[in-house]
């Protein structure tokens, strides 16, 4: 089974070479992050015309993860990192897929260092930890 991940850097901009690469290598499930979309505006659709099916972790503007299979329907598992109520970020889903869990994880960057970014990726790197 093919597993791919791959940071798409804003899915609206790059859909047409997405596409074409799902279609290229078809993978059984393809990771996304850093898709860059509020949830109602994933386009899923496209990805249902080649076949695919998805769930998808969107924000507004950074960051968003996604999960793609193809023939089947993720089964979402967990949605956002467990441990801290207060985050929004939208790096961190878990489906079921073809008999496994698959995490598609986008981590924080944390510079500058030291700083508040840097804290809080320490702290999610804890917690991603604490998940596994």
């Amino acid at each position: 089974m093919r597993i791919a991940s791959f940071n798409i850097n804003g899915i609206k901009a790059r859909l047409p070479r997405l596409l074409e690469w799902l279609q290229e290598t078809r993978p059984a499930v393809a990771c996304l992050q850093e898709i860059k979309c509020q949830d109602e505006t994933f386009p899923a659709h496209e990805f249902e015309a080649i076949g695919y099916q998805a769930i998808w972790h969107g924000q507004k503007g950074f960051n968003g993860v996604a999960i793609l299979a193809d023939g089947v329907k993720p089964v979402e598992a967990h949605r956002g990192l467990p441990g801290d109520p207060t985050d929004e970020h939208a790096r961190y889903i878990e489906a079921h897929v073809f008999g496994i869990r698959v995490a598609c994880i986008y981590l924080p960057n944390g510079n500058p260092a030291p700083g508040p970014k840097f804290d809080y990726k320490l702290a999610w790197f804890e917690r991603l930890r604490a998940r596994m």
